[in-house]
């Protein structure tokens, strides 16, 4: 009972204050991963070279398509079918307070997660079999590049602590105790930067073969480690909520513990997922061959492949950290709306999520533009990452309300609706780079990006407002944020201008992009784009 009331004492009395705190706990550890991502490709490029970054990537392109196959849908298998034992055998939730209830509940998640652990290890330890013997072929027939074969045997060992690792990460989510996973996650990321840094300092004079191998080895062991970690902390979990009693129970666990039922959750979204990552891992293998294809070297190829994308990207959906943990906590709620046939709150939510993610947009790809090429040079000193950033502010606004309408269909039950848009983007994505890179070079893969997240977007957002019938206003949602964020920044800069003051150096750039933001906030206040409605509904949210 004492546990019992020390726990009630740090849980808010409402929904509201559970979501603020969620939301702000998502928000900062999404910052901070994502600040700690940028630093450290700000790092590798400086270190390394344009590339190594870019045979990276390339590397990562093919290993996207093996880590789809090992992990094989486990994290959401996993979790699904725990919340399904809690929810038919457990009415406590899983703390085993509840008799005989809470008995049997604790005996059929230990069974799900036998079978659950079983499955992850089956088949990421056949993926990196498969993976491990065919690196010679992927590496000098696929990527066209025998430099990435020992790379590949690597990235090849880390599927099984990937795997499993998800797979306890899925039990997490399902018992609600995703804390222990996020510190985990950080752990991971810490030890990757120190890993990679020991090891780029022993190899990075050997060329890119072996500095290449630096970095795939650091995150391995990094891996390795989180698996440690992730191992303990189920360990004391398990010992802590799911201890058994003496007593042996006959109770029929039936279609809940299956391993039919898992395979029902897992190998659909594995076969789509495998399917997507097919595409984007074709995707990936033309980039370099096609920029090749028009004039460039395959050193100047992978070099702009590798800015660009493990560059320039990374610095335009940092701020998308915000948009995603809001999108992430109003799933349920959706769910749980149309669950109830509750049409209007749908309608609702759809509008209250839909424009603050177009406004907040709106103002990042206004700074973007405006700042790119300064934030390009503070950041990784590259004056080309900064163009490329600059080139790819205007379909912010596009990406951000992508993922935000993804998450709200998902809510809906949209999902495989949502894969089968990924898989047409991916489709088209291949098409356009297979045509345009050996005719444009580097921009026809803008062009390419463009295209594909312009029809991704759109697909999506079709679909959600023929199901949600949305309110749209587009002042508030399009034309207002727009003229907002062209003032902001206009005034931004002008103010600069004839204060005599520079943007030189990354703080003193920070303090302008700053400044234009509060000059957009108080403009899409002065113009009635941000109104008091959703001032009121933070506020409501927040302050308690």
């Amino acid at each position: 009972m004492a546990n019992s009331l020390a726990l009630r004492r740090h849980i808010p009395r409402n929904a509201a204050g559970r979501f603020a705190v969620n939301a702000l706990l998502l928000i900062a550890v999404g910052l901070f991963m994502r600040t700690v991502g940028v630093a450290f490709n700000a790092y590798l490029a400086g270190r390394a070279g344009g590339e190594v970054m870019g045979l990276y990537s390339l590397l990562f392109g093919v290993y996207g398509l093996a880590l789809t196959l090992g992990s094989a849908g486990i994290n959401l298998g996993t979790t699904r079918m725990v919340a399904d034992v809690l929810g038919q055998f457990c009415p406590d939730g899983g703390t085993g307070t509840a008799g005989c209830g809470g008995e049997v509940c604790r005996r059929a998640v230990r069974r799900v997660m036998r079978r659950c652990l079983a499955y992850s290890l089956l088949c990421s330890t056949g993926a990196g079999l498969l993976m491990l013997v065919a690196a010679p072929w992927i590496g000098n027939s696929w990527l066209g590049d025998g430099r990435t074969v020992l790379s590949l045997r690597v990235l090849a060992l880390t599927l099984p602590p990937i795997a499993v690792s998800a797979c306890l990460g899925g039990y997490f989510t399902a018992v609600r105790r995703v804390v222990r996973t996020s510190a985990v996650g950080i752990g991971v990321q810490l030890l990757r930067i120190g890993f990679c840094a020991y090891l780029l300092t022993l190899w990075l004079p050997e060329g890119v073969e072996m500095t290449c191998l630096a970095l795939v080895l650091g995150g391995a062991l990094s891996e390795l480690c989180g698996l440690l970690m992730t191992v303990g902390a189920y360990v004391y979990d398990r010992h802590k909520h799911l201890r058994l009693s003496g007593e042996t129970l006959c109770e029929d666990m039936g279609e809940a513990v299956s391993t039919k039922k898992l395979l029902g959750i897992t190998v659909p979204v594995t076969l789509a997922a495998c399917l997507r990552s097919g595409l984007l891992t074709l995707q990936h293998i033309l980039i370099p061959r096609g920029l090749k294809q028009s004039g460039a070297s395959w050193e100047t190829a992978l070099t702009s492949y590798g800015v660009l994308h493990s560059m320039a990207l990374p610095v335009v959906l940092f701020p998308s950290a915000f948009i995603s943990s809001f999108s992430g906590l109003l799933v349920p709620e959706v769910a749980e709306s149309v669950a109830r046939g509750d049409r209007e709150r749908v309608a609702r939510l759809a509008f209250r999520l839909v424009t603050p993610a177009l406004i907040f947009s709106f103002g990042v790809a206004g700074v973007m533009g405006c700042f790119g090429h300064e934030l390009g040079m503070a950041v990784y000193g590259s004056a080309e990452a900064g163009e490329y950033i600059r080139l790819l502010a205007p379909l912010i606004p596009i990406m951000y309300v992508d993922s935000t309408v993804d998450a709200f269909l998902k809510g809906m039950g949209e999902q495989v609706y949502s894969m089968n848009v990924n898989i047409i983007d991916a489709g088209a994505s291949v098409l356009l780079v297979w045509l345009l890179l050996p005719r444009m070079g580097l921009a026809g893969y803008v062009v390419a990006i463009y295209v594909t997240e312009t029809l991704n977007t759109t697909l999506s957002l079709c679909r959600m407002l023929r199901m949600t019938r949305m309110p749209i206003r587009l002042w508030k949602q399009v034309f207002g944020p727009l003229l907002c964020a062209v003032g902001a920044v206009t005034l931004s800069r002008l103010g600069g201008i004839l204060c005599g003051i520079s943007l030189s150096g990354l703080w003193g750039l920070i303090l302008w992009m700053g400044i234009s933001g509060i000059l957009y906030l108080l403009l899409c206040l002065a113009t009635g784009v941000w109104g008091k409605e959703p001032t009121r509904d933070l506020l409501r949210v927040f302050g308690k």
